[in-house]
C-alpha cells in the first residue's frame, strides 16, 4: 500500500508548501500553515464537457427564483439563481440558520428544497419550523455531516434548492482530515460548486466566523462560490444588515435590512425611516447625509460632539466613518473653515450602526462637528452629502441627483451638495444649494 503523502496548506491564500514555514511564501501570513494528507490514489482522466455555442442555451438564462423576502432579493441582485453557491457568515446566534430556514419554506412550491444540517436534530429543526410558524411540504429534512449522503440524498430526491448549515461540520470520506480542516474545506466547498454547476442546483452554505469577523477556513473557500453575505448585527439594535460582499449577478455592495421579531425575520421595507429616528429636532451636531447603499439611496443621521479637552493629547473617535478620514477633516476644518479643533475631544457617530466607506460623509461629518463646536444647529429638514478635499475644495460624488429625490422624497426641504452635483432643472419641494468650497457650505448650514 502507498504511503499518503504530508504536505502543509495556508489556511489564508489556500498554497501547498512541503514542509512548515512560520509564514507562507506565497501570501506572507505567519502561522498559517497546517498539515494535510494528500491523496495516494492516481487521479483519474476523464473526458470533459465539450464547448457550447451561446445561441444554443435556453432562453431562461435569467431565470431568478423568489426567495420571499424583496430584502434578501435585492441583496443576491434580484432572485435566487439556479446554479448558484451562496455563502452566508456572521457571528454566533446572529439568526443564520433561522434567515435560511424562512428562505427555504418560502421558496415556490413546484422547487424542491432540502435543509441537511450537521449541528442540530431534527427534532430542532422541527421545534424551530414551529416557533417561526413554517410549513412547505415540498422541503425536506436531513441531519447528518457526511457530504457523500447529503448530495446523493438531495440529487435522489431531485431537489432543486439546498441548504447546508454548516460547511465546518461536514466531511467528505475522500480526505483523512477532521471535519472543519483545511483541506476538507477545500474539498467540501469544491464538490458542493461542481454539484451544483452540473445540476443546476441553487445552494445556501452556512459558514463560520473567526474572532476577526471572516469566514473560518481557507480565503480560497470564498473565491469558490458565486456570493459572499456576511451579517452585520449591533446587539443594542433590533436590526439585522445582510451585505453582499462578492456577488456574480448582482451588485457587490448591496444591503437588506431585517428585523429580528418573535416569529423570525421580518424586512425592513424602508430602512432610511429607522435610520432617521431622532428625539430632537434641529439639535447642534446632528445632519442628515445621503449614502449609496449598492443600487439605492439611504439617508443616515450623522452626529458629531465637540467637548474642552482635559489633556495634551485629545481624543478623535469615530464609529460608523473611517478614523483616518476623520482626522484630514479636522484638519480642513481648521485651515479652510476657520474652526479652531486643536485642543478639543471630537466624537463622531453614524446613528444606527451602520458603516459608510464612501466618501460622500465628508460634508455632512464636517458640519456636524462645526454645528457642535459652536453649538449652533443646522438648518431644519436640512440634507447634505459631498466630498471634501484637502485645499476645502467640495467634489462631486455618484448618483448625486437620485439622493437628493430621495431626501425630497422623505420630506427634507434643503440640500446642500457639490456645485457639480446640483441639478439643472429644479426638483420641486426641495431647495438645493450647490457649494464648491467648504466654507461656503458652513454659511449656508448653520442658522
Amino acid at each position: 500500500m502507498a504511503r499518503a503523502k504530508k504536505a502543509y496548506v495556508c489556511a489564508e491564500c489556500g498554497a501547498y508548501s512541503l514542509k512548515w514555514q512560520g509564514q507562507c511564501p506565497d501570501c506572507d501570513a505567519w502561522n498559517s500553515l497546517t498539515q494535510t494528507t494528500l491523496s495516494s490514489g492516481a487521479a483519474e482522466k476523464s473526458q470533459g464537457p465539450e464547448p457550447t455555442s451561446l445561441a444554443a442555451l435556453q432562453d431562461d438564462a435569467e431565470l431568478r427564483y423568489p426567495t420571499g423576502f424583496g430584502e434578501f432579493d435585492r441583496v443576491l441582485g434580484g432572485g435566487l439563481v439556479p446554479g448558484s453557491v451562496v455563502l452566508l457568515g456572521g457571528d454566533p446566534g446572529v439568526g443564520k440558520s433561522t434567515l435560511l430556514q424562512q428562505v427555504a419554506a418560502q421558496l415556490p412550491g413546484e422547487l424542491r428544497t432540502c435543509y441537511a444540517t450537521g449541528e442540530e436534530s431534527l427534532r430542532q429543526i422541527a421545534q424551530r419550523s414551529h416557533r417561526l410558524g413554517l410549513d412547505n411540504p415540498a422541503m425536506k429534512l436531513l441531519s447528518d455531516t457526511s457530504l457523500d449522503n447529503i448530495l446523493q440524498q438531495a440529487s435522489s430526491a431531485q431537489c432543486r434548492a439546498l441548504v447546508i448549515d454548516s460547511i465546518q461540520t461536514m466531511a467528505t470520506s475522500e480526505v483523512p482530515s477532521a471535519p472543519g480542516s483545511v483541506s476538507q474545506l477545500r474539498e467540501c466547498v469544491s464538490r458542493i460548486v461542481n454539484f451544483a454547476k452540473q445540476r443546476e442546483i441553487a445552494v445556501f452554505l452556512i459558514g463560520h466566523v473567526t474572532k476577526e469577523g471572516a469566514i473560518a477556513g481557507p480565503r480560497v473557500v470564498e473565491h469558490m462560490v458565486d456570493t459572499v453575505l456576511y451579517f452585520e448585527s449591533d446587539p443594542a439594535s433590533r436590526y439585522t444588515i445582510v451585505r453582499a460582499v462578492k456577488n456574480r449577478f448582482g451588485a457587490s455592495s448591496e444591503m437588506g435590512v431585517f428585523a429580528m421579531t418573535e416569529t423570525g425575520f421580518k424586512e425592513v421595507r424602508n430602512p432610511s425611516a429607522i435610520f432617521l429616528s431622532r428625539d430632537d429636532e434641529g439639535g447642534a451636531g446632528s445632519v442628515i447625509s445621503t449614502a449609496w447603499e449598492g443600487s439605492r439611496p439611504l439617508l443616515v443621521e450623522m452626529q458629531a460632539l465637540v467637548a474642552d479637552g482635559n489633556t495634551s493629547y485629545p481624543k478623535r473617535l469615530a464609529q460608523g466613518i473611517d478614523q483616518n478620514r476623520l482626522a484630514m477633516l479636522i484638519a480642513v476644518l481648521q485651515r479652510h473653515g476657520g474652526v479652531a479643533l486643536s485642543g478639543e475631544d471630537i466624537f463622531v457617530n453614524v446613528v444606527g450602526g451602520l458603516r459608510i466607506g464612501e466618501t460622500s460623509a465628508d460634508l455632512p461629518v464636517a458640519l456636524a462637528i462645526a454645528s457642535s463646536f459652536r453649538d449652533r444647529a443646522c438648518l431644519e429638514k436640512l440634507v447634505s452629502f459631498g466630498e471634501v478635499g484637502l485645499a476645502g475644495e467640495v467634489r462631486p460624488v455618484r448618483f448625486g441627483e437620485e439622493r437628493i429625490r430621495e431626501a425630497m422624497k422623505q420630506g427634507f426641504e434643503t440640500a446642500i451638495v457639490p456645485a457639480a452635483n446640483a441639478p439643472k432643472k429644479k426638483i420641486k419641494g426641495i431647495e438645493v444649494i450647490g457649494v464648491r468650497r467648504l466654507s461656503e457650505a458652513l454659511d449656508s448650514a448653520l442658522d
